[in-house]
């Protein structure tokens, strides 16, 4: 289900926390809302889901106005946010019955199961939340999210305070909801590697504003062009000269065991074929990451603030 963000304004006394962003969700993606602190992701998903009116501007799900469907838009947006509390005496099973119930869904025991072994909870079913860790909280959230089988699903940071193995463990649900139903899943995240692995396309909030959007191929290939060959210099060998021929070729990084250089993409093929081969233990070519793009639009923008988001990014549409 497509959902469209058109000059959205939303404003707090004196904080401006949304000032005109505008973009497309595609249908069945998986998008993310990047920005720092204050950068109006939570403000974005609060109006998106219908808990908050815009002052101004309009944001549709599947062509139906949020602020006019009123409760209606709870039929096609599940909502799953940062902090999600339950009563630590029930069970999981528990607390999803009464969010059935509460939603009116048919074959409640059948979608609760379903819920529960989409986010790995079947064997903790029965047991009461109190005893749950702080990922499987999470994880229950999600579950309650899912059980009404919504067209989008929206997360506003689902991994904040997890351990590395909980925040394995929701991404792999994630990849799962993406691959296996037609949801369209829009999540906001401070970890640029995390949106980069489960997200097809990405806009980025700063202030408020749109300061980038498109997938995260388009951004990541949209800077300045730059690549960085990675080479392992051969063990017991005289570095010297690779670092005299890495350094003709582009900004040089050396640490103890790589030396790193960053260089235009026509380069590094010529860079790769000049180092000697008694010199080199092995070497790649990485291309700029999402947190390359990042940062490189909201400089962009600092630096020439009479710009508009269309010409930093290329384009405010993500087509579908």
């Amino acid at each position: 289900m497509k959902i469209t963000i058109t000059d959205v304004h939303k404003r707090y006394g004196d904080v401006v926390a949304l000032d005109g962003p505008s973009f497309e969700i595609p249908s069945g993606s998986t998008f993310g809302v990047l920005g720092t602190n204050g950068a109006g992701k939570t403000t974005l998903f609060e109006l998106l889901v219908g808990h908050d009116r815009p002052d101004s501007g309009r944001i549709e799900v599947g062509g139906v106005d949020v602020e006019r469907a009123g409760h209606r838009v709870r039929e096609r947006v599940a909502f799953l946010p940062e902090h999600a509390g339950f009563p630590p005496a029930m069970t999981g099973r528990e607390v999803l019955s009464v969010h059935a119930r509460i939603r009116g869904i048919a074959a409640r025991e059948e979608r609760i199961d379903d819920a529960l072994e989409t986010v790995g909870l079947t064997d903790a079913a029965d047991r009461a939340v109190s005893g749950y860790s702080n990922g499987m909280g999470r994880r229950l959230g999600l579950a309650s999210a899912l059980l009404a089988e919504p067209p989008v699903l929206v997360l506003d940071e689902p991994t904040a305070g997890l351990d590395p193995r909980g925040v394995a463990t929701f991404h792999r649900i994630i990849e799962r909801i993406d691959r296996e139903t037609d949801a369209t899943v829009v999540l906001s995240s401070h970890v640029l590697g995390e949106v980069e692995r489960l997200c097809d396309s990405v806009a980025i909030l700063e202030d408020g504003e749109l300061r980038a959007v498109g997938s995260v191929d388009e951004l990541r290939t949209a800077g300045d062009g730059r690549v960085t060959v990675a080479v392992r210099p051969s063990a017991d060998r005289d570095r010297t000269r690779l670092l005299e021929t890495a350094q003709r070729y582009g900004d040089v990084t050396e640490t103890a065991g790589e030396i790193a250089v960053a260089c235009e993409r026509d380069a590094a093929l010529e860079l790769c074929a000049a180092f000697e081969s008694d010199l080199v233990d092995r070497f790649e070519v990485r291309e700029p990451g999402l947190e390359a793009a990042f940062h490189e639009a909201l400089e962009r923008e600092e630096s020439e603030p009479e710009n508009s988001p269309d010409e930093i990014a290329g384009a405010t549409e993500v087509s579908t």
